[in-house]
């Protein structure tokens, strides 16, 4: 089937966070609605992580067929949900998972706040590997835990996980949990084999449960191959829980529909009996539906999306070497996300910030937010049509000359 991914949507009125809210200097704290995404002089928001692109064809065809009953009452998980999640993780990844390994959250972020309060006490630690996902950050600092910091190394263009560093921060006592963001967001690195069995050793030699965010696991870039973290070993399957989702792989994300994989059943329980203290049941009648589509029918659109993707990576990478040299492409092994490296620019954070909100026009995700490591850094979402890359692009020229 024929995909047309060049068509610029408008998400106009769609209650759109990408398209409709905006921080500025004058409140940095909350993001306010704007019409300021519309009309002739709009920004281009290239900041929060959703596709600019409609659904699979068979999801909207189940989202419709679902509406036109009418009546959206209280939702469960029918044996058809479970054998939807299980047969896409052993067709895309090679995981054999039990359907009652499987429990379901509102999205992988309430996931993980909720995984700290079921296994990290007040006072206690969580490791991340900064520059990563600013959201951790308030999953930890909420639920009264304290962050443990394992910084990324960048050497020669890619990061690097630093192993010495890992080792010490993980024989803290205090330390509880680590998540292990895979593919990496932002830095765009898919771990190796190698790389998460040292990780994994570690963590166990250390008694540190892992929770692998594998959410950007089905969106890969030629010549580079994801490997689910509890595939390695029945080991490493006992002491991790990894948090899934079709959110970024279908464009799904306002769905609220994810799946947390918890194989270890003493584990298991405890994060159930969390979920009922939340008052958590049942599932989205549309999250259903639309990831039941989605895994058993999207595979064909997944592969034409990522081949788009990719060359508007190429096209990114193509403009900047020849127009900005002054930024560099870290390039991506995963995910629709690309980190720059603008710190040749010489500017401090907020002046790149209004150098690109303010003077380019064009929205996104500053570095500083994603930890001290990515001061100077920004990153983009290439999810788009390519016409709005390039505009963008033409912008961030323009600005910086």
């Amino acid at each position: 089937m024929t995909y047309n991914f060049d068509a610029e949507i408008s998400r106009k009125n769609t209650h759109s966070v990408k398209w409709e809210l905006l921080q500025t200097d004058k409140n940095p704290e909350k993001a306010e609605y704007t019409d300021r995404f519309f009309g002739e002089n709009r920004i281009l928001p290239m900041w929060v992580a959703d596709m600019d692109f409609p659904s699979p064809p068979p999801v909207i065809e189940a989202l419709e067929a679902r509406a036109r009953h009418g009546i959206f009452g209280y939702t469960y998980q029918t044996d058809s949900y479970y054998q939807a999640v299980t047969g896409w993780m052993q067709k895309r990844h090679g995981w054999t998972v039990e359907s009652d390994w499987i429990l379901t959250t509102p999205g992988v972020v309430p996931a993980v706040n909720m995984l700290v309060q079921a296994f990290v006490g007040s006072g206690e630690k969580v490791l991340l590997q900064k520059p990563v996902y600013y959201p951790f950050f308030s999953a930890i600092n909420n639920n009264e835990a304290q962050i443990a910091n394992n910084s990324l190394q960048l050497d020669n263009g890619r990061y690097q996980m630093d192993f010495a560093d890992l080792a010490e921060k993980a024989a803290d006592p205090a330390v509880k949990l680590a998540i292990l963001c895979n593919p990496h967001n932002p830095v765009g690195r898919v771990w190796s084999r190698d790389e998460m069995q040292q990780f994994g050793e570690i963590c166990l030699q250390n008694d540190v449960l892992v929770i692998a965010d594998e959410i950007h696991g089905d969106l890969i870039y030629s010549g580079h191959t994801f490997t689910p973290f509890a595939t390695l070993s029945p080991t490493f399957a006992e002491n991790s829980i990894t948090c899934t989702a079709p959110s970024k792989t279908f464009n799904l994300a306002g769905l609220h529909t994810s799946n947390i994989i918890i194989q270890n059943k003493e584990l298991r329980s405890r994060f159930q009996k969390v979920l009922g203290r939340n008052g958590l049941f049942g599932v989205n009648p549309f999250g259903v539906v639309a990831m039941e589509a989605a895994y058993n029918h999207g595979e064909d659109w997944l592969a034409a999306v990522m081949a788009y993707i990719e060359g508007n990576l190429r096209y990114l990478e193509d403009y900047i070497a020849a127009n900005i040299p002054q930024i560099n492409v870290i390039r991506p092994e995963g995910t629709y996300l690309v980190w720059l490296d603008c710190r040749a620019l010489g500017l401090d954070n907020l002046a790149l910030k209004r150098l690109m909100l303010n003077e380019a026009g064009v929205y996104l995700d500053e570095g500083y937010i994603f930890g001290r490591e990515g001061d100077g850094f920004e990153r983009i979402n290439i999810a788009c049509p390519r016409s709005v890359l390039a505009e963008a692009l033409d912008r961030i020229k323009n600005a910086v000359a």
